[in-house]
């Protein structure tokens, strides 16, 4: 296992602190499963499909609207008169 020693804010560490109180976890361990987790997201190799890349910019999937794209124009009027 190799060594990393990283400078973050003031904020950060005190929260990290917070949680590692509160969890039973060590510091490490919360840093460790926190850059896991952002290698995991950010990997191209974990997420090679392009669905899986775009999904958070697709609106249906955002707004669970499915036919946002067709109809965005009816959509947005019924939101600028506050009618459903």
């Amino acid at each position: 296992m190799q060594q990393l020693t990283i400078r973050i804010p003031e904020e950060y560490f005190s929260k990290i602190e917070q949680i590692a109180k509160s969890s039973g976890l060590k510091k490490s361990d919360i840093s460790r499963m926190a850059i896991q987790k952002f290698l995991k997201e950010y990997s191209n190799e974990e997420e090679s499909d392009l669905y899986s890349k775009a999904k958070r910019l697709i609106g249906v999937v955002e707004s669970g609207i499915p036919d946002l794209g067709q109809n965005h124009r009816d959509y947005f009027i019924k939101k600028i008169k506050g009618t459903k």
